[in-house]
């Protein structure tokens, strides 16, 4: 498999920021193409060509345009598979996805740009209250995932000593976190393993600040 990888994204997508941890983890190059999220350049018809659903990030590789982060990251770990974002076992893949889908699905649903906008723009929220409905959804999903990262095997990482699936998710959700100024006392072993990404090369380089678009 060869030819022109593009990810299409905004540097403070946190699905964005996913797709690029995981494209350095697998060592793919690619290219980059920006759309501002708060100016709406997503819903452009050019952009509505590549995904009818307006959302980042869309990556072009193989031939296919791919929509959804987690779809795009298995993708590349059943066609890139070395190194592996999966252990080995069955029962220790299931963790691992659990561990991912409890930020995908059950975290950043709820708390992402469009879900606030609607908060501030057509219920008239003030600022103070999207704040605490922001961080009151990710401290539960905190909460949890700090309980089933305990119940883990030891080491640096989500599951071990190697990075991997849950990690590539972990650390855009702290990165989030962070902006909203959530106290991160109360989950020691997440901040730990947000530490222990950004010392590789692979997760700071893929950081919104280290992107062409930051602002």
């Amino acid at each position: 498999m060869s030819g022109m990888v593009k990810l299409h994204g905004y540097f403070r997508s946190s699905a964005s920021f996913r797709v690029r941890i995981g494209l350095n983890l697998k060592g793919i190059e690619y290219e980059g193409a920006f759309y501002h999220l708060r100016k709406g350049e997503h819903r452009t018809a050019e952009f509505l060509t590549l995904n009818p659903q307006g959302l980042l990030p869309a990556l072009e590789i193989d031939g296919l345009v791919l929509t959804q982060s987690m779809a795009i990251l298995e993708y590349l770990e059943e066609t890139r598979p070395q190194p592996s974002l999966l252990p080995n076992h069955p029962a220790e893949r299931a963790r691992v996805r659990a561990l991912a889908q409890l930020i995908a699905s059950d975290i950043h649903p709820i708390d992402n740009l469009r879900v606030l906008h609607y908060l501030r723009q057509d219920l008239g929220q003030p600022e103070d209250q999207v704040r605490a409905w922001y961080n009151h959804w990710i401290a539960k999903g905190f909460s949890a995932l700090e309980q089933l990262l305990d119940q883990g095997p030891p080491g640096r990482f989500s599951h071990g000593d190697t990075p991997g699936l849950a990690d590539v998710l972990l650390l855009p959700q702290v990165v989030n976190s962070q902006n909203f100024a959530l106290d991160m006392t109360p989950y020691p072993k997440i901040s730990a393993i947000a530490q222990a990404c950004l010392e590789l090369s692979a997760f700071e380089s893929a950081m919104p600040r280290n992107q062409p678009d930051a602002e």
